[in-house]
């Protein structure tokens, strides 16, 4: 066989490889980085900003960083990089806040029962699926018991207040929680925004105009001062679950925004077509409709979601103690002061990193639902 087109049949010639001037390294800097003389200039730039920036950046945070050390001065004893002494020192304050040190395993136990109940609603193709999304329904009210305790069906854990809450742990429950209830309640939101019963309809834009219009930082204000004044006299309602049904309601209100999108982004053929196959109501929402508006969504459901846990740093004005809130008590120690960069930049990685994530498994899921084209 000579390689001949003629030696093939029509329409079963093999496919050829791209030119190799259009594939690999070379060409994605031409076509991304050089493709212009504006592009040639900003990489230029771009290049002698990271040249200047990165290698001080390195040789302070990690190079020349000091990683054991009894307080400040002797950090700036031995050098001038960062003193991740105090990270260390404080390491698990900063994971755990105030819970008490012998029932950490409770934390411990309900991060990893965490991760078992999220890998059936984030993947599709895993052993005994349908067992693990009824564990998923569950594991709100496992977790709950685990960190706060009590007695439940004969078994009793030290009750734990929610007061000793604090740190990353108090950041996972905050954000963990109104991210799993805020689509459920989103979607209901979205689809009595377009219901034809006029009270439902109005109930759902007045709350949803109502949320968009008012700041988070309002209504943790108002969930942790104000809204003792409309309980009767003596009612004790927890803080953190005053704040969690606030966030929740936040993010909801977003979220109904974001689905609604979606839902008018469906064609009005689809939904004829469920009626014409005798579909009811929450028949063709479920099995049609639903479904493609989320996937349209995705972008948007995830970055509400980012920014819902982003948010979460704003517990701390009302006296709870999340991992800035941690810092900045540990930094109004002696020993300490002075190492706001190393507090703001830990952090922030942490932020980064469980952002970075979520934006990740939402390209994923993106490029796993695409049906427009063949990849």
């Amino acid at each position: 066989m000579n390689g001949n087109i003629e030696n093939y049949k029509p329409g079963e010639h093999p496919d050829l490889p791209p030119p190799k001037n259009l594939v690999g390294p070379v060409a994605w800097i031409r076509d991304n980085l050089l493709s212009s003389p504006t592009n040639v200039i900003l990489t230029i730039l771009s290049v002698w900003l990271l040249i200047e920036v990165i290698p001080p950046v390195v040789e302070w945070a990690f190079l020349d960083a000091i990683y054991t050390g009894e307080d400040r001065n002797e950090c700036r004893a031995r050098g001038d990089g960062a003193c991740w002494a105090f990270i260390s020192e404080r390491f698990l304050l900063f994971t755990y806040g105030f819970y008490p040190e012998p029932e950490r395993w409770r934390v411990n136990l309900s991060f990893i029962l965490l991760i078992i109940a999220v890998i059936p609603v984030l993947y599709d193709r895993v052993p005994l699926r349908k067992p693990g999304l009824y564990f998923t329904a569950l594991f709100p009210f496992i977790a709950a018991y685990l960190l706060v305790g009590g007695d439940f069906l004969g078994w009793n854990l030290p009750h734990v207040p929610t007061e000793k809450f604090g740190g990353f742990m108090l950041t996972l429950v905050v954000g963990i929680t109104g991210i799993a209830f805020s689509l459920p309640l989103g979607i209901l939101l979205a689809l009595g925004r377009q219901s034809r019963l006029t009270i439902i309809r109005v109930f759902c834009v007045s709350f949803i105009e109502f949320i968009r219009g008012v700041p988070l930082i309002t209504l943790l204000f108002v969930a942790s001062t104000m809204l003792s004044y409309f309980l009767p006299p003596g009612t004790n309602f927890d803080l953190l679950l005053r704040v969690l049904i606030m966030v929740t309601l936040f993010a909801s209100g977003y979220m109904a925004e974001v689905i609604r999108g979606g839902l008018q982004a469906i064609p009005k053929g689809q939904t004829e077509a469920a009626d014409s196959m005798g579909l009811k109501y929450w028949q063709s929402m479920r099995l049609i409709v639903l479904p493609q508006a989320l996937k349209i969504s995705i972008p948007g459901i995830v970055n509400t979601f980012i920014g819902l846990y982003k948010d979460t740093t704003l517990v701390i004005v009302i006296g709870l103690l999340d991992p800035l809130g941690i810092g900045r008590a540990s930094l109004s120690d002696t020993k300490w002061t002075g190492l706001s960069n190393e507090v703001y930049l830990f952090v922030a990685i942490f932020f980064f990193i469980s952002c970075f994530a979520m934006s990740r498994y939402s390209l994923y899921l993106e490029r796993k639902l695409e049906t427009g084209h063949k990849r």
